[in-house]
């Protein structure tokens, strides 16, 4: 009696490891089905092997990547990171604050240099 209420325990916590597991594996294939079909022209992306550049074209298998010039043709499953174009703005706008932080804690002068 004991060992069948083992065995019946052990497969209850199996069967919901594997329900777990694959509930996050879908999650994860849906997020990133997401991430492939919301790309667009001018959007900054980052492929499986770490190349930067920006969309010029997309299309139903095969994306155009535009890297300073050069244009090069992935598929669509090489890339993995997309950020929007209006996020890329945003972007650019806040390394010229922290320039500017920059330039003025460099002109400090100590005592030593006077």
């Amino acid at each position: 009696m004991g060992s069948s209420v083992t065995l019946i325990f052990t497969l209850v916590i199996l069967a919901g490891m594997v329900f777990f597991m694959t509930r996050s594996q879908k999650k994860q294939q849906q997020k990133r089905q997401d991430l492939l079909s919301s790309m667009k022209i001018g959007d900054q992306v980052v492929t499986i092997g770490g190349l930067h550049g920006v969309l010029s074209e997309v299309n139903d298998s095969t994306v155009l990547i535009d890297c300073e010039g050069i244009i090069l043709e992935f598929d669509r499953s090489a890339i993995r990171t997309v950020t929007p174009t209006a996020s890329v703005a945003n972007n650019h706008e806040t390394p010229a604050k922290d320039e500017d932080k920059n330039t003025s804690s460099e002109t400090h002068e100590t005592p030593e240099d006077k």
